[in-house]
């Protein structure tokens, strides 16, 4: 019997394919450490993001290869870390390797209750995560994160910038931070875009994997001064079913694609709802919205998000449903949303960086 190599390894390994990025792992360089013993053999593969939604295909997929090219291995271990992708393209936040923008075209479709969730479920997976509260008139997410308006903000000891504060394991900075609970912003649209630019220059974010903007509804002053500012690498649209949010949900994808921002899908919210006592489905606002919109627009659904009073409960209570109930099923819907967002991002990042090394070439 021949001695197995660490070269028959990366041989069996390079017939495995990344599914979402569609080439395979070593000339992707996700394959980091090969150790062979005897005919025990160790892989460690590095994944562009730890919320990659095909992390256990990918795993099986290592293990079918090495046994199939290898017949003689009795034991195969792949070990799955990760690194995310992605890199700061301003010196204003440079420890942040991604921007994601959190956006609707009208209020009430549950905008702030699906960013806070995207970002728990984010950190969940192993991600470094943090959230700005760019909602300047309307600061939810603070009372979602179980933080008190009053909860003091101090400066970083080391940068002198603000020192963001942190809850279910993300970072967070929030106008309500510094106002009264009773007392509205009532300001122009200089001051709030002022205000956004400084939650960017003067918050100490540190080392981010991502970072979300949770954006007014519409398409005003904020969202033009947040893409003007910084690059942002990408933007979700938050909808429901009904029409009247699918005409404005339109709308906000149109802005980003004319200022340049790509938008990584659709997420439809309050999609279904599903009666507890009988199990029937009911489509309360229409069905087919979000998926209809994205095949027009040609974007991706993300996901669809049923209606369920836990997910409103917990926005109200500070106890966010995938961080409370991580096992319900339609917090696993979140869940997976987010490492479908993480796909896109993962996908948007690797096919940059092969453009760059076409052009250096």
């Amino acid at each position: 019997m021949s001695q197995i190599t660490k070269e028959d390894v990366i041989k069996a390994l390079s017939t495995v394919d990344d599914p979402d990025l569609k080439r395979d792992l070593v000339s992707l360089n996700m394959v980091k450490e090969i150790v062979v013993d005897g005919t025990k053999i160790n892989a460690q593969v590095e994944l562009t993001t730890p919320a990659c939604p095909l992390k256990d295909v990918i795993k099986n997929d290592c293990i079918t290869a090495i046994k199939r090219d290898i017949p003689e291995a009795t034991e195969v271990i792949i070990d799955l870390t990760a690194n995310v992708s992605g890199k700061s393209k301003d010196a204003i936040m440079p420890g942040v390797k991604n921007t994601i923008a959190v956006a609707s075209g009208k209020g009430g479709v549950g905008k702030s209750t699906v960013a806070v969730n995207l970002a728990i479920s984010l950190a969940k997976d192993g991600a470094r995560v943090g959230i700005i509260d760019a909602d300047i008139y309307g600061p939810s997410i603070p009372l979602m994160l179980g933080l008190s308006n009053k909860t003091g903000l101090r400066q970083d000891p080391v940068t002198k910038k603000l020192a963001p504060l942190e809850s279910y394991g993300i970072k967070l900075i929030s106008i309500g931070f510094m106002i009264d609970d009773d007392n509205p912003v009532i300001w122009r649209g200089p001051m709030a875009s002022g205000a956004l630019k400084q939650f960017m220059t003067d918050v100490s974010w540190g080392e981010l994997d991502y970072l979300i903007y949770d954006l007014p509804p519409g398409t005003g002053d904020i969202q033009l001064t947040l893409v003007q500012t910084i690059p942002l690498t990408g933007a979700v649209i938050v909808t429901t079913p009904q029409e009247v949010s699918l005409i404005d949900a339109k709308k906000g994808l149109k802005m980003f694609e004319r200022v340049n921002v790509p938008v990584f899908g659709i997420i439809e919210n309050m999609s279904y709802f599903i009666a507890p006592d009988t199990g029937k489905k009911y489509d309360i606002f229409g069905s087919g919205g979000g998926e209809k919109l994205a095949t027009e627009l040609n974007s991706k659904l993300l996901g669809s998000i049923p209606i369920d009073s836990r997910i409103r409960e917990g926005g109200d209570t500070g106890k966010p449903i995938v961080a409370e109930l991580p096992d319900s099923e339609n917090a696993k819907v979140i869940i997976e949303i987010a490492r479908n967002l993480a796909a896109q991002i993962s996908i948007k990042n690797a096919n940059e960086k092969m453009n760059d090394v076409e052009i250096q070439l």
